[in-house]
């Protein structure tokens, strides 16, 4: 998988295979950062989160694209190995990111929130995790006022309008078997 823009624009990263991984593809990954990039992110100033990670490709894409920092949350092993492996081998600084493995639903409900100003959450699919996610985003504080949450989902999974009060959906899109949608916290 290549990174789309940016600094590490062209650099390879490498994934893994198992049940519920299914790594962005590129086609969704542009999109996706055309939408946040039309939504007025500024990736200089940007702190960001990748829940239930996988191969990190949207946390790697947002720190070449000048994110401050990235924060990775996954639980397999291998997937967070190469999630470090890849950061290390494209020579992004340390202090841009740091790498949980750990449960990203208890660790959302334990650790003191940050405030971010973007969250990726990509839970696997079938877990039924997407919405207990987004209610930690909402109201723990994990996003910080004016926070863009970007969440990728099966195309067929219905959520219920409003999901969190708190969320305001700005953009609702599918591709092929994926959807994705983006949320700001109000």
């Amino acid at each position: 998988m290549r990174i789309i823009a940016g600094a590490l624009k062209g650099r390879r990263i490498r994934t893994t295979e198992g049940p519920g991984y299914r790594p962005a593809t590129g086609r969704v990954r542009e999109s996706v950062f055309s939408m946040l990039e039309s939504l007025g992110v500024d990736w200089s100033a940007c702190r960001a989160a990748d829940i239930f990670a996988g191969s990190g490709a949207l946390g790697i894409e947002a720190l070449s694209r000048g994110a401050a920092s990235v924060l990775f949350v996954e639980l397999a092993a291998r997937a967070a190995g190469l999630i470090r492996t890849n950061l290390e081998e494209l020579g992004v600084a340390r202090e841009r990111w740091r790498l949980v493995r750990g449960d990203a639903l208890r660790w959302l409900a334990s650790e003191t929130p940050a405030a971010w100003d973007l969250a990726f959450v990509d839970p696997p699919y079938g877990r039924d995790a997407l919405l207990p996610a987004l209610l930690h985003m909402a109201e723990r504080g994990w996003l910080a006022h004016g926070g863009l949450l970007c969440a990728e989902l099966e195309a067929g999974l219905e959520l219920e309008e409003p999901v969190h009060p708190a969320l305001t959906l700005l953009r609702d899109k599918s591709y092929g078997q994926t959807r994705i949608l983006i949320w700001r916290k109000e």
